[in-house]
């Protein structure tokens, strides 16, 4: 049998000390030497002349007035606190009364989102630093109670009080266990699918605290190895490997098992709270809504494609159903929970049931006050309502899908657009919306921030980045265009070397991202990669196929059930269109995470002529169970979905020369993916590039990895595009 080969050794990779200078080059478009330059965290005072800001030292919490900017006092000089010190500040929270603060320093990330610190409290009259816990001296996710006199954290697996009257602390739960029970804060697939770091509330009269607890009992563990490594060296492992072990329901495995909980204060007891439908799989938000007998509480269903929300009295532990939603066709789009608004007297949420994703205004009784917005757009995002001008502000697609606009709208109906329709708008809010933080930018623009106030009134520009892009010389201007695949029209952006001369030849590189929900060609700012290779004479495309964002539900849920199928097939046109450009001479493509997975997918259906994979889902199977089961449902469930949606099932098809890149401690899309991959290939008698970040997590940053990441990517494109 004659063997079909993809050319790929590791050993053709030229030495990484011969290209020094081009990795110093390329890292100047990379994070974080990419970065603009922002104004840091505001936390604003209920004075409303004022606000906090960290110092860029992190050794003084400096109060500013919020009209001129100017310093106002030191709040904390870590010099100078009584009882105890702390060299610097890593972050903050003040309590609702402003006496205290919570500090923390010596962060430890725990997942992609949360970590460990050292807290201390900080007493602000008397200029007294105190650690959180004694008998736990690292916690997580602390909450202050409404009145600024209770702190409850998780240390250990376990919930605590810390009373501050008294100095003293209480443990609200005792079964926490390793790899067993977590109370207060949620496992690794809640922080990664359901965007949440902390499941604790208190009770607007702090006499309850309500909880979460998970039960990970039956959830598969997963582990994989550590090294000694170079960057950030784990010295104990220098002659052996060590492992990192972890709780990971693939598709189709069990999940934590959740529960609700409420402790009463004063008499120390813990109440179960019971929702009596089997069809409650998740629970990722639990909050309160202006009363000690309202807690609000979002559920879904295991194949999210329906979201049921109760109000519960944590006392009685009576619950409610509020507000129910399904979606027929797709899955519940995560924001109906992200941005689900809690008021006094309502709640604002969203849903696509219109075809759209719109705001909907509801009372506690369960009915629809008013649909708030309306139109063929998206909301995209919800920032809140702002009592005193009875307004809602949202940013939407009401100028194109390409566009983020910011809009408020008033209990009329008026509706008024708050900066620019073209480019990217959105807001930093205060909390009562009294201040907000614009912040603007489009492909020529790096963020501007300003501060206004609610009325729209410029207060004054807290950074511009106007010295920016004299780092960068003459840089070439993003273009937008459309192609048609299968009878839809998608939306594209191309960029092009500053001298482009259209009788020459460029190869060009595709590079896509392709998962559900998510948008890549948009009106924005965006340094990255792709504004290098363009001075290394290529061109870079990006089309957003079906599945992504930004264009209504029906265009968004075509992908459910079968991921990787329209998007392969756009991808493909858009492949085709590109070469059918009298300047093209060869056509890669490139992805990371989903866009390494999709790069997969097109590669074995399309003859690139060379293709780039970053951190590949190659199999939804060896994917959590959130993400894999939102879009595919279970394995079971979907037997021949899974099949046909997986790269590895393809790799009898693959003849483009095939470079993947992995972090071995990547503990989203695991290393076995790619493992996996390999060993198949290997199987049907090919082999590709392969590269290796040893500790590397699903970021592959640090060190400089990841500027090593696009030079491998830039040599390995010279090698099969020149």
């Amino acid at each position: 049998m004659k063997l079909k080969y993809i050319l790929i050794i590791a050993a053709m990779f030229p030495p990484v000390m011969s290209h020094a200078v081009e990795a110093k080059d390329l890292s100047r478009y990379v994070y974080p030497d990419n970065a603009i330059s922002t104004p840091g965290v505001m936390t604003y005072m209920s004075d409303g002349k004022t606000y906090l800001q960290l110092a860029d030292d992190g050794t003084r919490l400096v109060k500013y007035d919020i009209k001129s900017g100017e310093e106002v006092a030191t709040v904390i000089d870590v010099a100078s606190t009584r009882e105890s010190q702390v060299k610097s500040i890593d972050g903050y929270i003040m309590s609702p009364d402003e006496s205290h603060i919570l500090i923390y320093q010596s962060k430890t990330p725990v997942y992609r989102r949360s970590f460990k610190a050292k807290y201390y409290v900080y007493e602000i009259r008397h200029n007294v630093l105190s650690p959180l816990s004694v008998e736990h001296p690292v916690q997580q996710s602390p909450v202050w109670s409404p009145d600024g006199r209770m702190i409850a954290f998780m240390a250990d697996n376990d919930i605590y009080i810390k009373k501050l009257d008294y100095n003293t602390e209480v443990a609200v739960t005792k079964d926490g266990e390793v790899n067993k029970v977590i109370n207060g804060v949620p496992d690794w697939v809640y922080e990664e699918e359901f965007d949440t770091t902390c499941s604790m509330a208190w009770s607007p009269d702090n006499l309850t605290l309500c909880y979460l607890k998970y039960n990970e009992t039956d959830v598969p563990l997963y582990s994989f190895p550590l090294y000694q490594g170079t960057c950030e060296p784990k010295d104990e492992y220098e002659l052996y490997p060590g492992s990192y072990s972890y709780k990971y329901p693939v598709a189709g495995e069990p999940n934590s098992v959740v529960t609700l909980h409420s402790y009463d204060v004063d008499n120390r007891k813990t109440k179960d709270i019971v929702f009596n439908d089997s069809r409650i799989e998740y629970i990722p938000r639990i909050a309160y809504a202006g009363s000690a007998e309202r807690l609000v509480v979002t559920t879904l269903n295991r194949g999210q494609n329906r979201v049921e929300i109760y109000t519960v009295n944590p006392k009685s532990t009576v619950s409610k159903s509020l507000y129910v939603d399904e979606n027929n066709s797709g899955w519940i789009d995560p924001m109906t929970w992200e941005c689900l608004s809690l008021y006094d007297d309502f709640f604002v949420v969203m849903s696509e049931k219109s075809g759209y994703n719109h705001l909907y205004q509801y009372s506690y009784s369960g009915a629809q006050m008013r649909q708030i917005t309306s139109g063929d757009f998206d909301v995209t995002d919800y920032y809140g309502y702002d009592p005193a001008g009875m307004c809602h502000y949202y940013q939407s697609t009401q100028s194109g899908p390409i566009d983020r606009v910011v809009t408020r709208v008033d209990a009329k109906g008026k509706v008024t657009v708050i900066g620019n329709e073209k480019g990217t708008t959105s807001l930093i809010c205060a909390p009562d919306l009294s201040y907000y933080t614009m912040v603007y930018n489009n492909v020529t623009t790096p963020s501007v921030f300003t501060l206004c106030a609610s009325s729209g009134k410029q207060i004054r520009v807290l950074e511009d980045n106007k010295e920016y892009l004299s780092r960068y010389g003459n840089l070439p201007v993003k273009e937008f265009f459309t192609i048609n695949s299968d009878g839809y029209t998608l939306n594209g952006s191309v960029l092009k070397p500053a001298d482009f001369n259209p009788a020459r030849k460029y190869p060009v590189i595709m590079s896509q991202y392709s998962g559900p929900g998510s948008q890549e060609v948009l009106n924005r700012w965006r340094m990255d990669w792709d504004y290098y290779f363009v001075t290394q004479g290529y061109i870079v495309m990006t089309v957003d196929g079906r599945g992504t964002g930004g264009r209504g539900k029906e265009f968004k849920d075509i992908v459910y059930r079968n991921l990787g199928h329209y998007e392969t097939i756009d991808q493909i046109a858009a492949a085709k269109y590109a070469r059918s450009l009298p300047y093209v001479s060869k056509v890669g493509i490139f992805g990371w995470s989903y866009g390494g997975y999709e790069s997969l997918l097109a590669a074995s259906q399309y003859g690139y002529d060379a293709a780039v994979a970053v951190a590949p889902v190659t199999d939804w199977r060896y994917y959590d169970t959130v993400y894999a089961e939102r879009y595919m449902l279970t394995p079971r469930e979907n037997e021949a979905g899974y099949q046909e949606s997986a790269p590895i099932s393809y790799v009898d098809r693959i003849m483009t020369p095939l470079l993947i890149m992995h972090g071995t401690a990547d503990d989203n899309v695991h290393l076995m993916n790619t493992m996996q991959y390999v060993s198949a290939l290997q199987s049907q008698g090919k082999v590709c590039d392969m590269l290796l970040f040893p500790n590397m997590n699903h970021s592959i940053y640090g060190c400089g990895a990841r500027s090593l990441v696009y030079l491998n990517m830039l040599n390995f494109f010279n090698r099969n595009l020149r």
